[in-house]
């Protein structure tokens, strides 16, 4: 009892300690990402990248977008890929022992993002214990430290290479998670780092299922299948039947809104929901307020901030702003400066700005994830808020989804269509397809007016999905695992013509 106590007491002093240092970069936002700019400059200065753009010579934040290019991942792979080739002090000090291994959703080719010591300690371990802290700090009344936390990572093998690691994000970070956390988490380091998805799932329910589990942390798609098996190993009628301590789910990687409605139908009774934004190249930011659906931007994580707002995107040279000088309600793309060596690097998502006292977004979509092929601008945020509204009006739930553009021809309008895989089906089809189509012009003029009568856009073409169509279509793509993600949007076809054709196959 002692023990527990003085354990308490512990985590509350530190508990208390983060929330006041988080309270200050809320006071000092400016001075604050100003202070992370410059520290990022001053210990880079003698790398080979820092050599090559003059970062001892930058003084101000007009002297770095003058001197430093905006880049995509193209722009900064040689030098990644020399790191990664063991040599030191190409992009940041020394030599970088991890590498992110990420495909992405659109392109085949892999993507090795950088994980320096700092970025790894100051930015991915750190946004951990933040997420807690905020959590615990907003609920007093929780059991985090009583009851256990199941995490749910990606494909987790990590593959050794010139004295590096490289993989998913997920197996760094296990690998190098201190030794309090596996007291805390279930399932074992082992099966986490386990490859092979369908082995891997049935090893987590054997491990799991009799563990009394408090929280969730991963991704909602991969999420709800690890819950819907385990209900079915089990028998049961609903997760707090088998957990009735879990209190909260840590969510992010996509949109939850397609999925609240199951996650309070699967668990069978209220729990909190907590939104991350975090990627190999870092972590962003962390739901602050309990039942919000905005995110406090983290400005202390070794993280430097840029905005290029929509028409700037695909410009050689594009306009960035700074923090300051944003917007609310506008729609960006972000550009970050890392500790993980990442300088001026387009992540690809877009956000937009909810509130700048303090700075809180929402994440809008992919700079690629968008459907734009009549000047509608669609994004994902969009198509997320007009997909709630037409499943709460028609009774459904939607488990997949991803939407293309059909084209012009022979004089005819165009159009998007989709492809929905459902839980629960629309009462009525055609009823779900007009409350989408009103709410898609309600949050979005673009497309409203390339609706308007019909001239460029005809109504919504809809194909309901065979069950399971998408995890087949992942499987077949060897795709399967948490950190993998079914592209919602695209602006050209390649997706949603395999879809409809292997759903034309399937029995």
């Amino acid at each position: 009892m002692a023990t527990k106590a003085l354990f308490n007491s512990v985590v509350n002093w530190f508990i208390k300690q983060r929330i006041d240092q988080i309270q200050h970069f809320i006071d000092y936002p400016i001075d604050t990402q100003h202070g992370v700019l410059f520290s990022q400059l001053y210990h880079a200065e003698n790398t080979e990248y820092g050599k090559k753009y003059g970062f001892s010579s930058i003084s101000s934040y007009e002297d770095f977008k003058n001197k430093v290019p905006v880049v995509s991942y193209e722009g900064i792979e040689p030098f990644i890929e020399r790191a990664r080739q063991g040599e030191k002090d190409i992009i940041w000090p020394g030599q970088i022992r991890n590498f992110a291994k990420s495909s992405g959703t659109t392109n085949a080719k892999s993507k090795y993002i950088p994980i320096t010591e700092e970025s790894l300690e100051f930015c991915h371990l750190k946004a951990g214990k933040d997420l807690v802290s905020i959590y615990a700090n907003n609920h007093p009344e929780n059991q985090l430290f009583v009851n256990k936390n199941l995490r749910l990572g990606g494909s987790a093998e990590l593959y050794e290479n010139f004295n590096s690691k490289f993989g998913d994000l997920s197996a760094i970070l296990i690998d190098n998670l201190p030794f309090w956390v596996e007291i805390t988490t279930t399932p074992s380091k082992k099966v986490s780092l386990m490859s092979e998805w369908e082995t891997k799932l049935k090893a987590i329910i054997a491990e799991v299922r009799n563990e009394n589990v408090g929280s969730l942390t991963g991704v909602p798609s991969w999420m709800m299948v690890l819950l819907q098996r385990l209900l079915q190993e089990t028998n049961k009628a609903s997760i707090s039947e088998i957990w009735p301590n879990l209190e909260v789910f840590f969510h992010g990687g996509i949109s939850f809104k397609p999925y609240r409605d199951q996650y309070k139908k699967i668990i069978g009774k209220e729990i909190n929901y907590y939104e991350i934004y975090n990627a190999s190249e870092g972590f962003f930011a962390i739901q602050d307020q309990s039942g919000s659906d905005e995110m406090l931007l983290m400005l202390d994580y070794g993280i430097f901030y840029e905005f290029i707002s929509l028409d700037e995107i695909g410009q050689e040279h594009p306009n960035t702003l700074s923090l300051e000088q944003v917007e609310i309600g506008k729609i960006y793309a972000m550009v970050i400066t890392t500790n993980g060596g990442l300088w001026r690097y387009m992540i690809g998502d877009t956000i937009v700005f909810t509130s700048t006292q303090p700075y809180r977004i929402r994440v809008a979509g992919r700079t690629k994830h968008y459907i734009n092929a009549f000047g509608e601008e669609l994004m994902i945020d969009n198509v997320e808020t007009a997909l709630a509204k037409a499943c709460e009006s028609s009774g459904a739930t939607i488990r997949e989804y991803t939407g293309a553009p059909v084209y012009m021809k022979d004089g005819e309008s165009g159009a998007h269509e989709w492809i929905f895989e459902f839980d629960e089906k629309p009462s009525d089809l055609n009823y779900f397809i007009e409350v989408f189509d009103n709410n898609l012009k309600a949050v979005n003029s673009d497309y409203e007016a390339k609706r308007y009568n019909n001239m460029t856009l005809k109504k919504p073409m809809v194909h309901i999905a065979k069950e399971n169509l998408f995890y087949a279509w992942m499987e077949r793509k060897g795709k399967l695992g948490g950190q993998n993600k079914v592209p919602r949007l695209s602006n050209t076809r390649e997706f949603i013509d395999p879809l409809l054709a292997l759903n034309q196959r399937l029995a």
